[in-house]
């Protein structure tokens, strides 16, 4: 790996040379920032500066990846700046007297929407899926024919570099450890939590997906692989307007959803609000050949099973902004959501014995009921300081979540054919668990002269979580007794944040941003019913720097390093034993401790629409998931262990391809080389895989309301830690006719159409020789309508000033 870590600054310093130089900004400039009415930064947008007299072109440039323009005058006399983007009105300034040595800066220059086109752009040409600002890159998810009637869970593992493995974890450029954020603010949720969270909320609440390889240190530090950045829908529209929609999905269960949402803009008053109910089912097919090496031979275990899993959701968002001028305002968002789900399940399990022909049989059945209930609020100021951009925004936000769940797992052993004989267990497991979450921050933004920017902020955050696990076995039909297992688990976690951020011009092709963050760690975990308590304490320091080189009008290459940090959720610092079966457990891990990981990252954007990218990262005590056998009992535990080191080097290509205006492509190649390396009891965990995944999406929108999508997936042969999984493949299409000016639209999409994506791998370390088969019957069909309606103003933006990125976290 010491050469692959050589290779890629050996690259990077080749590329750099290879940069143009930059120059000293001129004496006389224009220089300046485009956004939108909601002071979203537009990058690529054309900048011409024209005679007033003969309109003539005197020169011109595009804006950065930040929305950025530097136009050397060069001209003595009087002329005007016109700026101009797709789907954008075109903004003329008012006339400058030039004389030749003027230096002025522009401002922010607010560009409208040419919402009057809407509905031509929706019938002859299509918004780009995916685009490349300087930090991150844009999913456009809205008006997406897949997105009707599914999940934001469904909608993020379309997006580039991300993958969504069968149990809802999120990966990132071949990795593990991200954080997925909404509307900028984190859930605090485990895998588990967080995945039946987005399972939840339907992907129609959902505007685009950010996608951020290289956070900044304006974000919290939280998130080692990345971080995915949900933006939900906002109201920029006067009057009244709102959607119904209702449908049904399909995969051997039924599972209805039904929602609708409200929104109102009249004088300083925004609200928006959308509640959305829907099912979520499937079946899950598991096959696991588990061998152990045992002194007379092999025995092994051969087991089939099926879970039947439901999950009925009801998720509320919804949110007030009250305008008190032009430069200040105050809000409240709120979110709400419920989960009610049961798991039936069936496992038969076959185990040979080297010392006679006969098989023993263990059937297990159980009967699971879980609820989950998640409410948020967030209070939130915007200040606009003056008419330069200085801002000032605070958050004050607050999360209870409360999870339950019982189950009753029922297991009888016999021999042969003899069932009627066998003997009969039963194991009761209650797990209750609560917790509550205060953050509050405070940012400020300074624009400087000559297109700097300093940006300020501290943060706090504040959790507390109490996890109840009781656990009761039975033999034959007698009674519950308890188990020693059982455990109450209380977590207390306090993080004081602070970051400094620097934003500069260093001449006319190089933007440089440096920052610094802080952050402060208090942690205790304290096992009641052990009576052990486990407290942690410390102090990081996260830097991270930026330079974006513009080459030429046509070329961009962004450069990023970066240090961050994942901690471990709370639930797994419990040291609890949780029954799979009886023959596995899950185990919790008191000594799990964060991991730490440095990244670094070279994009090359050509055009603004093709990316190269090549990154690095290495991890340390990066989190595994990790089975530990014992031959004599023959029981499994799983557990998330420490892993020493591990590293990541991956290539992404994002190549889009117009065949015309009407079908757009999108591709994505990525390659990935991952080392694992770590002691793991008595034997070296050393190994590396070269993985392959690539994504390909089409979309047509044809005339008379006709939307057409496809997406293909192939994953090649990937490692996770001791895991080996085989290549996959699947396709997943949909379609959308809209009527009637677009107020009524009809979806149809299905998922894993050739029912492909079946997953397939293998454990064969130290003692652990095991093969696993699992296919969650994702091969579905859903039918969707949709209602528009609107009254009032319809169809006009408003005029809103402040923050961009804090009003969209408003809406």
């Amino acid at each position: 790996m010491k050469f692959s870590a050589l290779f890629f600054f050996t690259l990077l310093a080749y590329l750099l040379g290879l940069s143009e130089s930059a120059a000293q900004a001129p004496r006389n400039s224009l220089t300046g920032t485009v956004v939108t009415v909601d002071g979203e930064v537009l990058p690529f947008v054309n900048v011409a500066l024209k005679e007033k007299s003969t309109h003539n072109l005197i020169t011109g440039t595009v804006t950065d990846g930040e929305g950025y323009f530097l136009l050397n005058a060069g001209f003595t006399g009087e002329a005007y700046l016109e700026i101009s983007s797709i789907g954008y009105l075109t903004f003329q300034s008012e006339v400058l007297s030039l004389d030749g040595t003027a230096k002025r800066d522009m401002g922010a220059i607010k560009l409208e929407e040419e919402l009057s086109s809407l509905s031509e752009v929706t019938v002859s040409g299509l918004r780009a899926q995916v685009v490349f600002d300087a930090d991150k890159t844009v999913v456009n998810v809205e008006g997406s024919p897949l997105a009707e009637g599914n999940t934001a869970l469904d909608v993020i593992g379309r997006s580039p570099g991300v993958f969504v493995d069968s149990d809802g974890n999120i990966n990132l450029n071949g990795r593990s450890g991200v954080v997925v954020l909404i509307d900028d603010r984190q859930t605090y949720m485990s895998a588990e939590d967080l995945a039946n969270f987005l399972r939840a909320m339907p992907a129609e609440n959902i505007k685009s997906i950010e996608v951020i390889n290289n956070p900044s240190s304006r974000f919290d530090a939280e998130g080692a692989a990345g971080v995915i950045n949900l933006r939900l829908k906002k109201n920029d529209l006067n009057g009244m307007h709102g959607n119904l929609t209702a449908g049904s999905r399909y995969n051997g269960i039924y599972a209805p959803n039904l929602g609708g949402s409200l929104n109102l803009k009249k004088g300083k008053w925004t609200t928006n609000s959308n509640l959305n109910y829907n099912e979520w089912a499937q079946y899950n097919d598991l096959e696991i050949l588990r061998r152990f090496q045992v002194t007379e031979g092999v025995s092994a275990f051969d087991q089939v099973a099926r879970l039947k899993l439901v999950r009925k959701n009801l998720f509320f968002n919804g949110g007030a902004d009250y305008q008190i001028n032009a430069q200040h305002s105050v809000g409240v968002n709120l979110q709400a959501s419920r989960q009610d789900g049961t798991e039936d399940g069936l496992s038969n399990t076959a185990i040979s014995n080297p010392t006679n022909s006969a098989i023993q049989h263990l059937r297990a059945i159980n009967d699971s009921h879980s609820d989950n209930s998640r409410y948020f609020v967030n209070l939130h100021y915007v200040g606009a300081l003056d008419t330069l951009g200085t801002k000032l925004t605070s958050d004050l936000d607050f999360t209870l979540m409360d999870a339950g769940s019982l189950s009753l797992l029922t297991n009888r052993y016999w021999t042969d054919d003899q069932f009627e004989s066998g003997n009969l267990n039963r194991i009761l497991t209650g797990n209750e668990m609560t917790y509550t979450i205060l953050t509050s921050k405070v940012d400020f933004t300074k624009p400087l002269k000559k297109g700097r920017t300093l940006e300020l902020g501290v943060k706090g955050s504040w959790v507390k979580s109490d996890n109840d696990l009781q656990i009761a076995k039975s033999e034959e039909e007698g009674g519950f007794e308890p188990d020693p297992n059982s455990n109450r688990f209380i977590y207390h976690e306090q993080v004081l944040a602070g970051y400094g951020n620097y934003k500069t011009k260093v001449g006319s092709k190089l933007d440089l941003q440096a920052g610094l963050r802080m952050e402060y760690s208090d942690i205790l975990g304290n096992s009641v019913t052990m009576n052990r308590k486990n407290a942690q304490q410390y102090l990081d320091f996260f830097p991270s720097v930026s330079l974006q080189q513009k080459v030429s009008d046509n070329y961009q290459i962004g450069y990023t390093v970066n240090r961050r940090i994942t901690r471990p959720n709370y639930r797994l610092l419990n040291p609890f034993i949780f029954y799979i079966d009886p023959l596995t457990v899950e185990q919790g891990n008191p000594n799990l401790t964060p991991q730490y990981a440095t990244n670094l990252e070279m994009n090359h954007t050509i055009k603004g629409m093709y990316q190269v990218s090549l990154g690095y990262s290495r991890t340390e005590n990066a989190f595994g998931q990790i089975m530990v056998q014992d031959d004599e009992t023959r029981r499994t535990a799983i557990q998330i262990q420490n892993l020493d080191v591990t590293t990541n080097l991956n290539l992404r290509l994002i190549v889009p391809v117009e065949f015309a205006p009407w079908y757009t492509t999108n591709h994505t190649l990525q390659v990935s080389n991952n080392t694992f390396q770590s002691q793991l009891g008595s034997e070296m965990l050393d190994v590396s895989q070269v993985s392959l995944m690539a994504r390909t999406q089409h979309n047509l929108s044809l005339t008379k309301g006709w939307k057409v999508e496809v997406v293909g997936m192939y994953l090649s042969k990937n490692r996770f830690g001791q895991m080996v999984l085989n290549p996959v493949a699947w396709l997943d299409a949909g379609v959308t006719k809209s009527f009637k000016d677009d107020q009524w639209s009809v979806s149809l999409n299905g998922t894993d159409l050739l029912r492909s994506q079946r997953f397939t791998g293998n454990i064969l370390f130290d003692q652990i020789n095991t093969d696993v088969a699992q296919y969650n019957n994702i091969q579905s069909v859903r039918l969707g309508i949709r209602w528009k309606f609107s009254q009032g103003e319809n169809f006009r933006v408003s005029q809103r000033s402040g923050s961009a990125e804090e009003r969209n976290r408003l809406d």
